[in-house]
């Protein structure tokens, strides 16, 4: 059988996290030591480790079918091509700084000025839109570096924690974008490929919606089960069943954890004692 082809960052921030994310939908990889390549055991698809700013140009190529890859760098390289999925991981902002020192952040004190940027698209895009005339520096990694050296009055690079630019001197004064993991596909993907793609597009959907829901089981008396019914929305209905207890019934159904603590609030005040939350591996709907 013809295996697809999914192109994962080499190394980096999105690297663990997407092979994570391949074994909680159940496909195995043979991975050796420093491949470039490797083979799932159990399902038709084939991993190449790649630079990450080479990836979009694989996708357009048609080298690789599909790929985990930061939605930043679609934007930047690649704006062409699909995303079918957002993963939930890898979270992070493509953001302008300044020095610490600086006196005025406003985006009008950008003209004339100098920017450092890993993303001279993305920043030209911004700067059109803002009417700025600006000078850009294009350099590959380290720049937050850029202003303390002289090189540059202001930088535009991802960030995440804000930690490496606090380190720096540095402050975020505006987000440009907001992005995260994608699963995106090449323009040339095959008919045979697309359906590979859509049998790990359900893997994926049942994994993310595990990851978003726990699941939860209560004690209610009876009288309060169509109350605390209308409180748990997650599935069609809870299920009910009867206690030893006369007149009390267990129920169990799906909460979204985003929601978790409010809806508990709402749940006790319904009359739900003996709660219990438990982690979801799958969810298939």
């Amino acid at each position: 059988m013809k295996k697809i082809k999914i192109a994962i960052q080499k190394s980096g921030r999105l690297h663990d996290d997407s092979l994570k994310l391949l074994k909680d939908c159940g496909i195995s990889i043979d991975n050796g030591k420093d491949q470039l390549k490797a083979s799932a055991r159990n399902f038709p698809m084939e991993v190449l480790y790649l630079r990450n700013g080479d990836i979009p140009q694989y996708l357009k190529d048609g080298v690789v079918d599909i790929a985990i890859i930061g939605e930043n760098l679609l934007i930047e390289k690649g704006k062409e091509i699909k995303t079918v999925e957002r993963l939930g991981f890898s979270k992070c902002r493509v953001s302008l700084a300044v020095p610490k020192s600086s006196a005025d952040d406003s985006v009008n004190s950008l003209n004339g000025k100098r920017i450092a940027t890993s993303y001279p698209n993305t920043v030209k895009a911004y700067l059109e839109e803002k009417g700025i005339k600006a000078d850009l520096h294009i350099i590959n990694g380290s720049v937050e570096i850029a202003p303390n050296i002289g090189l540059a009055d202001a930088i535009v690079d991802i960030v995440s924690s804000g930690s490496t630019l606090f380190k720096n001197n540095l402050r975020e004064v505006e987000v440009l974008q907001k992005s995260e993991a994608v699963l995106a596909v090449s323009p040339r993907i095959s008919d045979e490929d697309q359906e590979t793609l859509n049998k790990l597009q359900f893997r994926i959907q049942s994994v993310l919606k595990a990851r978003s829901s726990k699941y939860i089981l209560l004690n209610a008396p009876n009288e309060k089960i169509e109350a605390i019914s209308r409180i748990l929305p997650v599935l069609k209905s809870p299920t009910v069943l009867p206690l030893a207890e006369e007149g009390w019934s267990s129920l169990h159904s799906v909460i979204d954890e985003g929601t978790f603590w409010e809806v508990i609030d709402e749940l006790k005040a319904n009359g739900a004692e003996g709660i219990l939350i438990c982690p979801i591996e799958k969810m298939v709907l």
